[in-house]
């Protein structure tokens, strides 16, 4: 079976965006393949330098993607933090990667563009995490022989960065010391509306949280803007942010039934936001109880964890002891 790896950074409690954009098909995609996930919480700590927050949100993201359906027992996931494997093969992408490459990296040149625009130094406020990013990315998917790597347009980038240092290494010892991954883009619910019409993003503060208790859950979706129409007039659900969200619950039958309603007219916005938030409360509970019950007893987590990261630190030590070997260093 061919393998898959994905991280998954932790920023705290994943929103709806995150459920369908990533948990889900991650989900999905580990039902075909070898998948290995791990906590990306030395990546996060480019932007979290608070200890219990990184803590916290390690456990938060772990404990969704648990609750949402993720197996331990047929899916490896683990600390990044807890495989130094992973940073010794990194110091040794970067004796490969011309910082000319790094230079490019979209994430470097978003900081420096918001710079000039400010008219402030062109490296304020970047560190060489955020610079060598694209460097520790490809040791984090190289050192397990990924064959795919699920990525969003936004990752593509890094992941070509990743191949252009493998294939360099490879080229240079005249052979496949490092396995080249594909990229599986998803590009179905790349975009998840959020309360705003805009896209649900935690930047905009319009994003619906996984885990609400139905209460919060219903206040959320009762936030969702819509236009001026009345009740009696006819409306189109294919411009409409609440039905946007709907068909990512629904069937395609309630999805024509809930259209059918909009073009008849005589349906106000509380009744389309009742609906969804019904149709949502429906599926989310499950997953909430479970991330509730994980939450409140994190020792769960922890062995989870504990154990994913022995596992994929074992894989972790025989690579390295192959390509030490062939680098001819210790």
């Amino acid at each position: 079976m061919k393998r898959a790896l994905t991280g998954i950074k932790p920023t705290g409690i994943p929103h709806i965006g995150n459920y369908f954009g990533a948990i889900k098909p991650g989900l999905e995609l580990a039902e075909n393949y070898q998948a290995f996930y791990f906590i990306a919480d030395y990546h996060a700590l480019n932007q979290i330098k608070d200890s219990k927050q990184l803590k916290d949100s390690s456990y938060q993201v772990a404990a969704a993607w648990l609750a949402c359906g993720l197996d331990p027992k047929k899916t490896l996931i683990y600390r990044q933090s807890s495989v130094p494997e992973t940073f010794e093969l990194s110091t040794i992408l970067a004796a490969f990667t011309p910082k000319g490459l790094m230079n490019r990296a979209h994430a470097y040149k978003a900081v420096v563009a918001q710079n000039e625009e400010a008219g402030k130094n062109t490296d304020d406020g970047v560190n060489m995490g955020l610079f060598t990013y694209p460097i520790l990315m490809a040791a984090d998917i190289l050192l397990f022989d990924a064959d795919v790597v699920p990525v969003g347009k936004d990752q593509k980038q890094h992941l070509e960065m990743a191949i252009d240092i493998a294939q360099t290494i490879n080229y240079t010892y005249q052979k496949e010391l490092l396995k080249i991954p594909e990229p599986v883009i998803r590009t179905e619910t790349e975009t998840v509306i959020g309360l705003d019409g805009r896209k649900m993003s935690k930047s905009y503060n319009n994003v619906i949280p996984l885990f609400l208790p139905a209460g919060q859950l219903r206040k959320h979706v009762m936030r969702i803007v819509t236009n001026s129409q009345t009740v009696e007039e006819s409306k189109d659900p294919e411009t409409c942010n609440i039905f946007a969200l709907y068909k990512l619950f629904a069937s395609k039958h309630e999805q024509e039934a809930l259209a059918k309603m909009y073009r008849d007219g005589g349906m106000g916005w509380g009744v389309a936001k009742q609906t969804l938030f019904e149709k949502m409360d429906i599926e989310l509970t499950p997953y909430r109880n479970h991330y509730d019950e994980l939450m409140s007893d994190k020792a769960q987590i922890d062995k989870i964890l504990d154990e994913g990261s022995a596992l994929a630190r074992s894989i972790a030590v025989r690579k390295m002891a192959k390509l030490r070997k062939a680098l001819g260093v210790g």
